[in-house]
């Protein structure tokens, strides 16, 4: 009581001021507080609940809560980082300014917020049901020029709490309180904020919103033996290909669409060669990422100075959680992460699929999951032809994927992220010379689509599942 009688007492309260002297309490100017190391110690692997709860501080968050509160007089610090600018504080004649002390008591109610809110989380991650509370915490990590237009402020925000997967396990029992482990990575940077960026201007949030649309694609293909590489224009891919090396790799993701290419996002996942840096000067390109670059491919690079390159260790690690903001709330959802089976596909056409069209439509499918809705993908020889997005009518999106592959249709598969609700596009496509399709099936006239496919000799195969993205 006499330590925050001393730090909450006010100035200017004659009252506060008679009891402080009545009690021969001293006033305090200046709380310095370092948090027990909750967060680092829960990101450990196997820490038991025992060793985490023991890392809960409980006398720190209060002193510079009451130190907050009381900025007008008195001085809080909470990270090493604000210790060089308080000692030239006190250098002033005026003392520690108002200014200082009023964002030393911004920077405190943050650090007390995100640390009860990593407690929080760590319980919510010992438990099987969902939280009761759903939280977003981020820490500012880089203010931006601009958002998607030059009138939108934007800020980008290091991801605090959820780590990259959602873990559960079994609250400890009062048998054994000690039994579970909570270890999550809260607090610990992944993600493009780990990444590192050799060279370029600066991200804005366009290019974030890209790189991230790539890395989500080419991780598609992580477990692949081939080298896989992905052009991205406004979150669609415009290309994608695999192949025997990464230069192949780009030069046919870059060729399934070289006009949409320009001004493109080009993530690989292999690391970035020489034979792949050459390729990419002769285009221009907004920003390439790869797992690992080579010194001596940075150095060809270096032709092109705006060229934004970044290496992304952990590339294949995402979100685990998808949250979207709309009037007064958000909507939160899983990550769309659901592996693919063949096994549970249904071919429903009379004509089987080849072993070379199963894989084809394979490829298809992976790709089709990560372009807007509506979504039809034309692929041969393990690469993109042909991509229709966004689209209000499914017929529109095969439309523009035809006319963009051309003849390269004729002999080729396709994938549609939902159901056909109509026969007209098959036969769009049968006349163009597709040759196997791979959709979700489950429309009322399914039938009709089948019985298209029937009478151009295609292949249809039912996944039962969709992936609409909006």
């Amino acid at each position: 009581p006499r330590i925050h009688a001393g730090i909450l007492a006010r100035r200017d309260r004659e009252q506060d001021q008679v009891e402080m002297e009545a009690q021969g309490i001293p006033e305090i100017e200046v709380v310095v507080v370092s948090l027990y190391p909750f967060e680092t110690t829960v990101a450990q692997p196997g820490v038991s609940v025992v060793e985490a709860i023991e890392q809960i501080d409980i006398g720190g968050p209060t002193l510079v809560r009451a130190a907050a509160k009381n900025y007008a007089y008195v001085t809080v610090l909470t990270d090493p980082e604000q210790y060089g600018e308080f000692l030239q504080q006190l250098q002033h004649p005026e003392g520690i300014s108002l200014a200082f002390r009023w964002q030393c008591a911004r920077q405190a109610f943050a650090r007390i917020l995100t640390y009860d809110w990593a407690i929080s989380t760590y319980f919510d991650h010992l438990s099987a049901t969902p939280p009761q509370t759903a939280q977003i915490l981020g820490k500012l990590h880089q203010t931006l020029r601009y958002g998607e237009n030059p009138h939108q402020r934007a800020g980008w925000y290091q991801e605090l709490g959820l780590g990259t997967e959602t873990r559960t396990a079994e609250a400890p029992s009062e048998e054994s309180p000690d039994s579970g482990s909570g270890s999550t990575s809260t607090g610990s940077h992944w993600g493009w904020c780990a990444a590192q960026i050799h060279q370029g201007k600066e991200l804005s949030y366009n290019n974030l919103v890209d790189l991230e649309a790539a890395r989500a694609i080419v991780v598609e293909f992580w477990d692949q033996p081939q080298a896989a590489a992905v052009v991205i224009k406004h979150t669609n891919p415009c290309g994608v290909a695999l192949a025997e090396t990464p230069v192949e790799a780009y030069r046919a993701a870059l060729a399934a669409d070289p006009i949409s290419a320009f001004g493109g996002i080009v993530a690989l996942n292999l690391p970035l060669d020489v034979e792949v840096a050459t390729a990419l000067t002769e285009t221009f390109l907004e920003c390439v990422v790869a797992p690992e670059i080579a010194p001596a491919a940075l150095e060809i690079l270096q032709q092109k100075k705006n060229l934004r390159v970044l290496s992304l260790p952990g590339m294949e690690k995402g979100p685990a959680q998808m949250v979207r903001m709309i009037a007064g709330g958000f909507l939160m959802q899983q990550s769309d992460r659901q592996p693919l089976e063949q096994e549970h596909w249904q071919v429903v056409s009379q004509r089987q699929p080849t072993p070379e069209e199963r894989a084809e439509l394979e490829f298809a499918w992976r790709v089709c999951r990560h372009v807007k809705s509506n979504a039809i993908v034309i692929t041969h020889g393990q690469q993109t032809l042909g991509i229709g997005a966004g689209q209000m009518n499914r017929v529109g999106s095969v439309r523009i994927a035809l006319e963009q592959a051309g003849e390269r249709a004729r002999g080729a598969v396709v994938a549609s992220d939902a159901f056909f609700p109509f026969g007209d596009s098959v036969t769009l496509m049968a006349e163009a010379g597709i040759r196997a399709v791979v959709q979700p099936g489950g429309s009322l006239r399914d039938q009709e689509s089948i019985e298209a496919a029937d009478q151009a000799e295609l292949a249809m195969v039912f996944t039962g599942t969709r992936h609409f993205l909006h």
